[in-house]
Formats: structure tokens, C-alpha cells, sequence
């Protein structure tokens, strides 16, 4: 399966479903990737994207801190098919174990622990979208939008 390296350019709100939805971009290239995810998990992602350090380790910062006190450390997540409208992800160990995750959690991880993420060619064939280049003002309309949301706007 051959995978391809993506960037988190943030979490949403899609209209008028009032669902949150993860945008990947691919890193050398003009496709993007959304992904719809859970209130919570987008939470998760935007808290990492922004730097929040709560008071106490949440899920994703728990379960990290769990893998490196065990010795290992994500090095990848790989976000790998879409089967019936549901997208699935692996988490790569720095042993090479690989262990099935939701995507929204495999990025949020992948985000609090620096590690490389992507998607396979597959997923990109029957869910990337293009956006050339000269749509570069609608992405950063979308970029200004992202810095002007909270995680707190995705909770209730």
C-alpha cells in the first residue's frame, strides 16, 4: 500500500450538518483529505494543534506517555481505508507493532507526540478533494477561520 505524507490544517465545523471534520492536506501536492470525527476527538486534535497543556494528561496525552514509559513511541500513523463510510488508521510503534485506531485519535496522537502522519493513495482516490493552486485564497480563508475557533466551540 503506498502511503503518502499529510498535514493537519486544522478542525471545523462542516455546514449545515454542525459536524467536525479534519482537513489533511498532502504535503507535496494539491489534494486534500477531510475526514468527519466526534466533538471530542475534535477537541482533542485542536487542543494539541494549539499547544493546550491541561493541569492533568487527557486520553491521548495518557495513552502517549503510556507507549514511552514502556519503552517504545509512535512513529507513524498511517490513515489506511475507508470501508461503508468509516475510515480506519493504524498507530506505528517504533518496533514496528502496528495497532488499529480510530483516525481521530491515531492524529490526535500523532500530533502530541511530533510524529509523521499519512494516508494511503487509496483514500485519496475515493475521498481527496483538489484544490489548485490558484485557490489559495479559499484555503487561507479556511486557515483564518481555524484561527479564529476554540476548542470550547466543539464541545456541548
Amino acid at each position: 500500500m503506498k502511503f503518502i505524507e499529510v498535514e493537519v490544517v486544522g478542525v471545523r465545523v462542516e455546514m449545515p450538518s454542525n459536524q467536525p471534520i479534519v482537513l489533511l492536506k498532502e504535503k507535496s501536492g494539491i489534494r486534500y483529505l477531510p475526514i468527519w470525527v466526534g466533538a471530542t476527538e475534535a477537541t482533542a486534535i485542536a487542543f494539541a494543534q494549539q499547544g493546550v497543556v491541561p493541569p492533568r494528561p487527557l486520553t491521548h496525552d495518557l495513552f502517549k506517555i503510556a507507549i514511552e514509559e514502556l519503552g517504545s513511541k509512535i512513529s507513524e500513523v498511517n490513515l489506511t481505508e475507508l470501508v461503508n463510510g468509516v475510515f480506519y488508521a493504524n498507530l506505528i510503534l517504533g518496533d514496528g507493532l502496528e495497532i488499529s485506531a480510530r483516525p481521530s485519535d491515531a492524529i490526535a496522537l500523532a500530533i502530541r507526540a511530533g510524529s509523521k502522519i499519512c494516508a494511503s493513495e487509496q483514500l485519496f482516490v475515493e475521498a481527496g478533494i483538489e484544490i489548485p493552486d490558484q485557490a489559495d485564497d479559499e484555503v487561507e480563508a479556511f486557515r483564518e477561520f481555524l484561527d479564529q475557533i476554540n476548542p470550547e466551540d466543539f464541545l456541548g
